[in-house]
């Protein structure tokens, strides 16, 4: 099957610019295609230096749809926005005073890609964060999507007056030149070794994808690491690489799977364990078939038989929802949602971040069926849902939930539609304007046509 790769590299103009995201984009395009994502034949998207944050939702969406592999390196500075202290991706004209209008909320890049296959997605991030973000980094981790597999570093503001360099997304660059591509952990871990003193004080990525995550025989699926030596800047288990002072990071030779944070591998451990950031689901294992027990009667305990007939971990939902939607079959996506949407309610609440998440999955396969108006009804439903439930109005969620309805509304082609949606997206406007300036007054311009033209 055929991949997609995303090479986006973003950062700002003028004196605000901590590193020249752009200048890794000539070397990751003198890469075959093929060789960056892994496959036999694969289509690239490039964004170099974009100025406006919907511009790059659009290609996020646009790769996100694509049924095969997809390997999105992101190159590129990470920034706090002043209001709500949330990372974003500066862009062109990004300044430390409008993060929150000019630049990309890394939300956006998990929820983009939340509903793709576990396992068909793989991040290479290569991120200066600038002194905010740094701060923020010893508390919080860089959420990436649960399915997602997300290798590489963040690095710590440079010196002053000084632009720094992508090295990381340029050593992955230079190694995939070779026409080879190795296993992703194989190719994170060679690019760090290759860096060396220079990827001192540098957060480390490592997270596998969810398929790869196993359980140990005998024991639980997943571990955290035990205690570690404490360095200045945070706990290296936190994903802190070494300061200058200690030794390089050395490969090791694979001899069992080793937990990196929170997620159990069956890959070579990396000098440095990463947060992951969540907890992983238990792997999907069918029952393997049983040996067949000798003539004559056998004795068993009843522990033991009970264990030995107990059924495998039901598979995520999501699974089973992405392989609908990827085979065509939308209703039966739909119908998945709503069933564990309605289960959620009668558990948790209409209003629980259980019922309100598969609403959400719903608004999104709505979109994925080309049904703008449902779509858009839904996400002014959660939107309303959760005002109602007492979030601000400029929460993350409550914003993303009337900028996602706002733009599905601007999809519908039936009047009469469009203007009864669009009469309740501007009452919701009027309490959520966005982040967008303008985005109430374009509401009420679209609803001034429609209510010119003649049905």
């Amino acid at each position: 099957m055929p991949g997609t790769v995303l090479l986006l590299a973003a950062s700002p103009v003028g004196k605000s610019r901590l590193v020249d995201a752009a200048s890794v984009l000539p070397v990751l395009a003198a890469v075959p295609p093929a060789v960056l994502s892994g496959t036999d034949t694969a289509n690239v998207v490039e964004l170099a230096d974009p100025l406006e944050p919907q511009t790059v939702l659009t290609r996020l969406r646009a790769v996100a749809a694509t049924p095969g592999p997809l390997t999105v390196f992101v190159t590129g500075q990470l920034a706090l926005d002043r209001r709500q202290h949330l990372p974003h991706l500066a862009l062109a004209r990004t300044t430390p005073a409008t993060v929150r209008y000019t630049a990309l909320p890394w939300q956006w890049i998990r929820e983009e890609f939340r509903l793709r296959s576990p396992g068909s997605t793989t991040l290479f991030v290569d991120l200066h964060a600038d002194a905010d973000a740094w701060g923020w980094l010893r508390t919080h981790t860089l959420d990436s999507g649960r399915n997602n597999a997300v290798f590489g570093r963040i690095a710590p503001p440079p010196s002053r007056r000084t632009v720094a360099g992508p090295a990381y997304m340029k050593t992955i660059a230079t190694i995939l030149r070779s026409g080879w591509r190795p296993p992703v952990e194989q190719l994170h871990q060679q690019a760090f070794t290759r860096l060396g003193p220079e990827a001192y004080g540098d957060l480390v990525l490592t997270v596998a994808p969810v398929p790869v995550a196993v359980a140990a025989p005998g024991g639980p699926s997943y571990r955290s690491e035990g205690s570690r030596a404490q360095v200045p800047g945070g706990p290296v288990g936190a994903g802190r690489a070494p300061q200058a002072s200690a030794a390089p990071p050395q490969p090791q030779e694979p001899h069992r799977p080793e937990a990196y944070g929170d997620v159990v591998l069956t890959v070579p451990p990396m000098p440095v364990a990463a947060p992951g950031g969540f907890a992983p689901r238990p792997p999907y294992r069918p029952e393997q078939p049983r040996p067949q027990a000798p003539a004559g009667p056998v004795v068993t305990d009843r522990a033991t038989q009970a264990a030995t007939v107990s059924p495998p971990p039901p598979q995520d939902p999501h699974v089973q929802v992405t392989a609908a939607v990827q085979a065509g079959r939308h209703q039966e996506a739909d119908a998945l949602a709503l069933a564990h949407e309605q289960a959620a309610t009668r558990a948790h609440g209409a209003a629980s971040e259980q019922a309100l998440h598969w609403s959400e999955v719903r608004a999104d396969l709505a979109m994925f069926a080309r049904d703008s108006a449902r779509s858009c009804r839904i996400w002014l439903t959660v939107a309303e849902t959760r005002l109602a439930a007492g979030q601000a109005p400029d929460s993350p969620s409550v914003e993303k939930a009337v900028d996602r309805a706002h733009h599905q509304w601007g999809q519908v082609r039936d009047k009469s539609r469009a203007q009864e949606l669009g009469t309740l997206l501007a009452q919701l406007r009027t309490r959520v304007p966005g982040r967008r300036p303008g985005a109430l007054e374009n509401v009420r311009k679209q609803l001034r046509e429609l209510q010119a033209t003649p049905f």
